[in-house]
């Protein structure tokens, strides 16, 4: 297992999660996007600012970055040793982001300053996932060819790729 890891994937799917059990199997450290890109208030980052840090978290010798933010795939696949997609179905992510929301109602988990909610634009995002799939893979296989493509489907496939850890 590589030492510089990005696990992608359609929101509600587990990428947090499963970034923090590879970060604490591996004793790596975890970068979540959303911390970086959102400021209070669910105000994005300035490009130049979101893009130095996620350059600055992908420069050093181990990590494990979890997120999409496809404008920044260039900063980090071409570094990436291991890439995990969560390819969860949209039923799923929904229910995964609606039980997130009532456990986290009213905290501040996902980025400082931005009380955790679902919107219309996180539903269409979920559901559009399908169609956004294929294009994520062709853009893994050729912008990190060498990396080891790991594709997990279910929570099976999770749990047994952490016990190969």
């Amino acid at each position: 297992m590589g030492r510089r890891i990005m696990v992608t994937g359609c929101s509600g799917a587990g990428k947090s999660t499963l970034a923090r059990q590879i970060g604490a199997a591996l004793d790596i450290p975890v970068t979540h996007l959303d911390r970086l890109y959102w400021r209070p208030g669910w105000v994005p980052a300035p490009p130049e600012e979101f893009r130095a840090a996620v350059a600055e978290a992908a420069s050093t010798d181990s990590w494990v970055i979890d997120g999409n933010y496809s404008k920044t795939f260039d900063l980090r696949l071409p570094f990436a040793d291991t890439v995990v997609l969560l390819d969860a179905s949209r039923y799923v992510c929904l229910s995964r982001v609606v039980r997130r929301q009532l456990r986290e109602w009213g905290q501040e988990t996902q980025a400082a300053g931005c009380v955790s909610k679902i919107d219309a634009e996180l539903v269409q995002w979920i559901w559009k996932w399908p169609t956004r799939r294929p294009l994520m893979l062709r853009r893994i296989a050729a912008e990190a060819p060498s990396a080891r493509q790991v594709l997990l489907r279910s929570p099976r496939e999770v749990s047994a790729f952490l016990r190969g850890l």
